[in-house]
């Protein structure tokens, strides 16, 4: 699963939906080329049953480490986080590999809530791209 994992977030992230529609309803490039660091892509998702948006700077793909790092500019995180970053790292764990997801902010406000739902989302989808390619 790492080189398919890292593959459909690197280069093919507009497929994500078709693996976990209930999660993620589309992805779009708005810059650059699926694949290439400094693209610009958005996200249309669902946390709690809410439709959400959020637009992304791919800041970094390392295809040797198995890591992608996006840097979130726009949409509804940048309503309650003044900075939001996700890393996705691909983790050699004896004869397996772990999905990795480091998420670094900051809050707009101190009563803004931890991410806490952006995480179990990043946990579905996991689950979603494991299950799909165990069935393949």
């Amino acid at each position: 699963m790492p080189i398919i994992f890292h593959d459909m977030f690197s280069t093919k992230p507009h497929h994500i939906s078709n693996v976990s529609p209930q999660h993620i309803q589309g992805c779009d490039l708005h810059e650059g080329e699926f694949g290439v660091p400094g693209s610009v892509v958005s996200w249309n998702y669902v946390v709690d049953g809410k439709a959400n948006v959020v637009k992304e700077i791919v800041e970094a793909i390392d295809v040797e480490n198995k890591s992608i790092t996006f840097n979130v500019i726009e949409g509804d995180l940048t309503k309650e986080y003044k900075t939001f970053k996700v890393t996705i790292d691909i983790v050699p764990k004896g004869d397996t590999d772990v999905v990795k997801w480091t998420i670094d902010y900051e809050k707009l406000q101190e009563s803004v809530p931890e991410p806490i739902k952006i995480l179990e989302l990043t946990i579905n989808i996991t689950k979603d791209i494991e299950a799909h390619h165990l069935k393949a």
